[in-house]
């Protein structure tokens, strides 16, 4: 009954491709307002033409100017293979302040895969320069991990940030490449010079698979996607076990490792399953956006939903979420962020398209970044707003949308 209150709250309608747009709820109109008031003000006007006119939700009107629209151009960064031959980059941070071997305005990028492209064994992070000039972060060797992680390492599109040079980067880890060997991993914090300080694992840490963290002195908070909940039982028969967990972090200073204060299951019921080309099918991309709501693409849903009170939630949200979008430009969204303006970006898995979504569901025309379908998962914006970096998995290369 909780999840059906908060999502009657939250939008009184499905926002599904081809149906109506209807306006938020009273509460949420305040948020917005609370939030950026000249926005609010737009998105209110966006509601009432939608109702008077019988728009589609999914798209945006021209005055309603997207993020990526001033965009045209696509560069190849440069390689993000390192000397071991690691390939499929799957995750992607920007660097903010420099520290330790931390370069401010570097790319941070982990890989999934190892030289003979078996995925889920990936074991380095390399840092790359807007230049295109790679080095080496961390090769993490799992029979040296400091605490526990089931089944090895095998990095995934999970990494962040935290204050103090601190890393975290997920594993989910096979023996095989195959999805059948695919066990629970954990999350490897390392320190500023690539170190590996501590894991955090054990329930409901299960199959790491994306995350995004927020910092705030010397704490700072992770939400993580899990896509192991009973998934390799299932395989490709899609089950409803996909989680989002918070786990709340204290960062006692620069040689003590983050210490986690708490751990919830905040959201589940997202769909997942295994996939012979993919691995694991299942919720991926997580942004926070403002008022504490936190967006997550559901790759298998092919939509976007929503968590509302993320931060401080005390229940699980059920049944995967609120729906912001579905179907549409989406074609089984995988990485997620947000932009300056508050829209919700992400990547497809089978079309390679960047796609910019609003905050209540209205999309723009998608730019086609050329990896093609499988080539697409994490993204990022690039330093004072430039650009859209993304990582291209056909041609293991960090890509450059300006």
């Amino acid at each position: 009954m909780r999840a059906i209150y908060e999502k009657e709250a939250f939008f009184m309608s499905s926002h599904a491709k081809g149906s109506s747009l209807q306006t938020a709820t009273r509460a949420h109109r305040r948020r917005l307002a609370r939030w950026r008031p000249a926005r609010a003000a737009l998105l209110s006007l966006l509601a009432a033409m939608f109702a008077c006119l019988a728009l589609s939700p999914g798209t945006a009107l021209a005055f309603d100017h997207p993020f990526i629209g001033q965009f045209s151009t696509i560069s190849s960064v440069g390689s993000t293979v390192p000397a071991n031959g690691d390939v499929n980059p799957y995750g992607i941070v920007n660097v903010r302040k420099s520290v330790g071997s931390l370069v401010a305005g570097d790319i941070l990028i982990s890989n999934f895969n190892n030289a003979e492209n078996l995925q889920g064994t990936g074991t380095t992070i390399v840092q790359m320069t807007p230049t295109g000039s790679l080095a080496l972060f961390a090769q993490i060797n799992p029979a040296t991990l400091p605490g526990a992680c089931p089944g090895g390492v095998g990095l995934t599109t999970a990494l962040a940030i935290l204050p103090h040079g601190y890393v975290v980067v997920g594993s989910l880890p096979t023996t095989n490449g195959g999805a059948a060997t695919a066990q629970a991993g954990c999350l490897i914090v390392l320190d500023k010079t690539g170190n590996v300080v501590e894991t955090i694992s054990g329930p409901p840490i299960n199959g790491p698979w994306d995350m995004t963290s927020v910092n705030e002195g010397s704490n700072a908070t992770l939400f993580v996607t899990n896509v192991l909940n009973g998934t390799v039982a299932s395989g490709e028969t899609p089950t409803d076990g996909g989680t989002v967990v918070r786990i709340r972090l204290h960062i006692g200073g620069k040689h003590r490792p983050p210490a986690v204060t708490a751990m919830d299951v905040i959201a589940n019921g997202f769909p997942e399953r295994t996939d012979p080309a993919a691995l694991v099918v299942g919720p991926t991309g997580v942004a926070l956006g403002d008022e504490g709501t936190l967006y997550v693409a559901d790759t298998q849903g092919n939509r976007i939903a929503a968590v509302p009170d993320a931060r401080d939630r005390q229940t699980p949200l059920e049944g995967g979420g609120i729906s912001v979008a579905t179907g549409g430009y989406l074609n089984n969204p995988l990485g997620l962020t947000l932009a300056p303006n508050g829209d919700i970006l992400t990547v497809n898995a089978n079309d390679g398209n960047i796609v910019e979504t609003t905050p209540v569901g209205a999309e723009f025309q998608p730019v086609d970044t050329g990896a093609g379908g499988g080539g697409l998962f994490g993204l990022a914006v690039a330093p004072n707003r430039q650009g859209v970096y993304f990582v291209d998995d056909a041609n293991n290369t960090l890509g450059l949308l300006h």
